[in-house]
C-alpha cells in the first residue's frame, strides 16, 4: 500500500474514532445546554487540526516508532552484541542484558519528558497550586519513575519472573507512601501514573517489550511481552510521592534551622 493510500485509510479511521467525541460535545452544547459555541469557526478549525494531527501521528507510529522499538530490542539482544557466555552455556544470564536495561531506562525517561499529556498536567498543577508544584520538578519525578519501572520491567522479561509479584509489592509500597505523603500531592501522584501511558510512551514501550520477548530465548511475546506499561504506570506514583515527601522534609528542615 502506498503512503498516500495508507494515510487516507488512517485519516478515515481517525474520523470514525473522533466522531463520537464531537457528537457528544456538540450534542450537549446545542441540545442540552441550548447555547451556541463562541468562535465556532476557530473551534471547527482546531477540531480539524486535531483529527489531522492524530492521523499523522498514528501513521508515524506504524512507519517509525513501532518498527524502531522492535529493531532496537532485537539488536540489543543479538548474540554478537551481548556477552557470549550465556549462549555458550545455553542459558539466559540476566546480567548480560545490562544494555537493554540502560536503553529501557533512557527511552522511558526521554519519552516521558516529551509526553504531551504530562506537560498539560504539570502546567495545570502549577497553576492551581499557585506555583507550589514546579512543572519541571513534577515532570522529572515522573520521568525517573517511568525509567526505573521500564528498566525493572525489562529485567522481568529477561528473567521470566511472574508479573503479579512485582505489581503487588509495588502497590503495597504505594499504600505505605500514601499514608505518609502530603495530602496535597496524593491525587496528583496517582494521576501522574496514568498520564505517562499516553501517545508517546506507550508505542515505544509496547514495541520494546514485544521485541525483547521475541528475542530472548525461552520467552513468549504473548505471556512475557506485555506488562511494561503496568510498570510505567506504577512507578511514577512512587517517585512523585517521594518527591513530595522530600520537599516536605526539606521545608521542615529549613523551618527549624537545621
Amino acid at each position: 500500500m502506498s503512503l498516500g493510500a495508507e494515510f487516507a485509510d488512517t485519516l478515515l479511521a481517525t474520523l470514525r474514532d473522533v466522531a463520537p467525541i464531537g457528537a457528544i460535545i456538540f450534542g450537549f452544547q446545542f441540545v442540552i445546554l441550548r447555547r451556541s459555541i463562541p468562535n465556532l469557526p476557530q473551534v471547527l478549525l482546531g477540531f480539524s487540526f486535531v483529527v489531522l494531527g492524530l492521523a499523522l501521528f498514528l501513521l508515524g507510529l506504524e512507519r517509525a516508532l513501532f518498527p524502531l522499538g522492535k529493531l532496537m530490542a532485537e539488536q540489543l539482544t543479538a548474540p554478537e552484541f551481548i556477552s557470549a557466555s550465556a549462549h555458550h552455556e545455553g542459558a539466559v544470564n540476566w546480567a548480560d542484558y545490562y544494555w537493554v536495561y540502560l536503553f529501557a531506562a533512557a527511552i522511558g525517561f526521554s519519552t516521558t519528558i516529551a509526553e504531551p499529556s504530562l506537560i498539560a498536567v504539570a502546567i495545570k498543577a502549577n497553576e492551581v497550586s499557585a506555583g507550589a508544584i514546579h512543572p519541571w520538578g513534577l515532570r522529572i519525578a515522573v520521568a525517573i519513575g517511568v525509567a526505573a519501572g521500564i528498566a525493572l520491567g525489562t529485567y522481568r522479561i529477561v528473567t521470566g519472573t511472574p508479573l503479579h509479584y512485582y505489581i503487588m509489592v509495588g502497590y503495597v509500597l504505594v499504600l505505605v507512601q500514601t499514608w505518609f505523603a502530603p495530602k496535597l500531592i496524593i491525587a496528583l501522584a496517582y494521576d501522574s501514573g496514568g498520564v505517562t501511558t499516553s501517545t508517546v510512551t506507550v508505542p515505544l514501550v509496547a514495541a520494546l517489550g514485544l521485541g525483547l520477548a521475541s528475542s530472548v530465548p525461552g520467552r513468549s511475546p504473548l505471556l512475557d511481552g506485555f506488562g511494561l506499561i503496568a510498570f510505567a504506570s506504577l512507578f511514577p506514583i512512587m517517585t512523585v510521592l517521594a518527591y513530595a515527601q522530600l520537599g516536605e522534609w526539606r521545608a521542615r528542615r529549613v523551618g527549624t534551622g537545621d
